[in-house]
């Protein structure tokens, strides 16, 4: 059966663009749920994937907090991790040589509790990549923004229209020369996304990550304390999808121009291809990957297989379908 791009069955240009980075196709991981190295190698190879994007690290190391950290909730997980890290120059000399080996392709997920902060592990990061060696694996930046600014009384940044400009400015300032695209990962937890969105795009980044988790709460009601060790929590999987479909949705009808990753409860080839439809570039599988550690593997097959079954020549064709 013929279908609008093509033959039912036949193979697929997988091939991604997002933004100026060009990836063999538009399945990454996410953030926070595959290590900071090459922790999923033992189950998939990680250079088929678009890209590796690492767990967030920033210029000093952070202890994160307490236990427990994760708790399984309906339709998903809630964690409260904390953003432990080693610091940026201890992941370089212990994490990044072997993802570099692996033949990935790697984002650097970076954070800050100050503005200052971003400016200062950006200039680590540009450094290491204007040095070569390992980090020339590194394609992207991808810029957390959903965590407590300490200027603001703890407020997230992704919060802020002002805020978040200005931890992006400083990032892309510190990086410099190093030519990276840099990503804003954006927070649900807000009424104007799309403003943030903007502002985000005018401080310098060059794409939008979309979404981070929901904000949540789980209580003891024995003892009325909280069940996560850092109080409340971040929700994701499968009941964040819908709301990162919609600001994916609401951003690339407002946004044309922008490069959009869309991460949120991509649990199967056909969540990708939802996603993509709704106008993001790529994807990234996050939470599926602790059940199944193969899951961003099986998603970017589901997904073409998808493809295929659709009479689709290439991913681009489905691309924000959805605003044709």
């Amino acid at each position: 059966m013929r279908g609008p791009g093509g033959v039912s069955g036949a193979p697929v240009d997988m091939a991604a663009q997002v933004g100026p980075l060009s990836l063999p196709n538009p399945v990454m991981t996410a953030s926070g749920t595959s290590g900071h190295g090459t922790e999923l190698g033992a189950y998939l190879d990680l250079a088929a994937l678009g890209a590796v994007v690492v767990k967030s690290l920033s210029a000093r190391p952070w202890p994160g907090n307490p236990p427990p950290r994760l708790l399984p909730v309906v339709g998903g997980m809630m964690n409260s991790v904390g953003l432990q890290n080693p610091g940026l120059a201890a992941w370089a000399r212990h994490d990044l040589p072997a993802l570099a080996r692996s033949g990935a392709r790697v984002v650097v997920s970076v954070w800050g509790r100050s503005v200052e902060d971003f400016g200062e592990v950006g200039e680590q990061l540009g450094q290491l990549v204007v040095e070569g060696g390992p980090a020339s694996c590194v394609v992207a930046v991808e810029a957390n923004i959903s965590c407590p600014n300490v200027e603001d009384g703890d407020k997230m940044f992704a919060h802020s229209e002002a805020a978040a400009a200005a931890a992006l400015e400083a990032l892309v300032a510190g990086l410099g020369r190093a030519g990276l695209p840099v990503w804003a990962k954006l927070s649900p937890n807000v009424a104007n996304l799309r403003d943030i969105a903007g502002a985000v795009l005018a401080a310098g980044a060059n794409g939008l990550t979309l979404v981070n988790t929901l904000m949540g709460l789980a209580l003891d009601p024995a003892t009325g304390k909280a069940r996560l060790g850092g109080g409340g929590g971040g929700i994701s999987g499968p009941a964040l999808h819908p709301v990162a479909v919609r600001a994916v949705y609401e951003c690339r009808r407002e946004l044309p121009g922008a490069a959009i990753i869309g991460v949120g409860g991509v649990t199967t080839g056909y969540d990708a291809a939802e996603m993509l439809a709704a106008g993001a570039d790529a994807v990234q599988v996050g939470t599926a990957s602790f059940a199944d550690p193969r899951a961003p593997a099986r998603v970017l097959a589901e997904l073409e297989a998808w493809c295929q079954g659709h009479g689709l020549a290439s991913i681009s064709e489905l691309v924000g379908r959805a605003h044709d």
